[in-house]
């Protein structure tokens, strides 16, 4: 029975069992028998050689291909010349750095900074020229406000403080080497003296500025540790001759010299056998403001005495907090050639000496060593913080 009727052609129908048939039947698999099978032996070895003797023929036989191809060997050259060059990278990368030689002798920032700031605070110690006056220095200027000139003023204030103890409690050779070696210390120190003077109600050489200002012209005045020389400075003008000694000469007025040493002026001691007033001497008056300093100041007065003309005059001004006994003084002074004539001590701030050459024996090298190791009479001037 056809299962259409169309015009021209018709299908033959298969029938309903034999097709049922046909798909139920299933492919049979080939049973095995596991008793029957034996394994086969595998050699690891052979094979491996195998494997790798197959690549290397097929290498061989790509690159021997490749080569009838033009331009194929070029390419391939670049490319396994990339992959070297990368190979080589890999292992520099990952090989370890060698340490770099520490070269002492460079001068980065870094280590110049170290060794300025170690050789900054050895030098404070042996010239004087500490960090502190360095700092005092940079601020120096114009244009400074108010908190930075407080601060500029109690730095000077401290650096003056420093440079005075160490004057008074060193001798004068010391401190002319100090101030040899490095002049600024002498101009430091008396910009902080003028800033002390000024709280202070009188200034002794403003008091013997008056008081020799009516002396006779050509009055011969030697000013001993005489600063800036304010004393030359008011009585030149004036018709007195006056000649200013200290240790660092810093303008025409002042000559360089060690004032507790040897004098550059004429004069001698006299004679061992009898008192006498020496020889040669051409000074009027001898100034000593505030100038006794150092452990060796007895020598100052003994200079003193030999520079004087007969009977001359030594004026002396000194804080009255220095003397640990002010009669012992006298008794020093006078043990050295002179004799008192007035001291004064109506000033809050200082003692005023006048004394007068007088005729003496000459005294043994151990009798001036005697009177040169008293100099603890004045103790060091402690000055007050501005």
């Amino acid at each position: 029975m056809a299962l259409f009727d169309v015009p021209g052609w018709t299908v033959q129908a298969t029938p309903v069992a034999e097709q049922s048939n046909r798909l139920s039947k299933k492919r049979k698999r080939p049973s095995l028998d596991t008793e029957k099978v034996q394994p086969t032996e595998i050699n690891l070895d052979k094979l491996v050689k195998k494997l790798k003797g197959g690549a290397n023929r097929d290498g061989a036989k790509g690159s021997a291909d490749s080569s009838n191809v033009p331009g194929t060997s070029k390419c391939m050259k670049r490319e396994r010349k990339k992959e070297r060059d990368l190979e080589e990278r890999k292992q520099i990368i990952s090989l370890p750095k060698p340490l770099k030689r520490h070269d002492r002798t460079s001068t980065s920032p870094q280590s110049t900074k170290r060794l300025e700031t170690k050789h900054e605070r050895k030098e404070s110690s042996s010239s004087y020229n500490s960090i502190l006056g360095r700092k005092s220095a940079e601020v120096a200027g114009s244009g400074l406000t108010a908190l930075q000139q407080g601060m500029k003023q109690s730095l000077d204030g401290a650096r003056f403080r420093i440079i005075n103890e160490n004057l008074y409690k060193s001798s004068s050779q010391a401190a002319h080497q100090l101030m040899r070696s490095d002049p600024k210390v002498f101009d430091e120190y008396h910009v902080g003296f003028r800033h002390q003077v000024q709280s202070w109600p009188t200034n002794p050489v403003e008091h013997y500025i008056a008081q020799l200002s009516n002396r006779p012209p050509k009055t011969l005045v030697a000013d001993l540790g005489c600063g800036d020389a304010a004393l030359s400075k008011a009585l030149v003008p004036k018709g007195l001759m006056v000649m200013g000694f200290d240790l660092v000469s810093d303008s025409a007025y002042v000559v360089e010299a060690d004032i507790c040493h040897r004098l550059p002026l004429p004069g001698s001691e006299g004679s061992e056998d009898e008192k006498s007033f020496g020889e040669g001497q051409i000074v009027d008056v001898v100034v000593c403001a505030l100038s006794l300093m150092g452990t060796n100041w007895p020598n100052c007065l003994r200079e003193a005495w030999r520079v004087l003309v007969p009977n001359g005059e030594l004026k002396i001004a000194e804080v009255t907090s220095r003397f640990t006994d002010i009669e012992d003084f006298q008794s020093l002074v006078t043990s050295i050639g002179f004799k008192l004539s007035s001291m004064d001590k109506t000033n809050t701030h200082f003692t005023l000496f006048e004394f007068r050459k007088v005729s003496r024996k000459c005294k043994s090298a151990k009798e001036w060593a005697k009177i040169g190791s008293k100099g603890s009479l004045l103790k060091p001037c402690e000055y007050k913080r501005r």
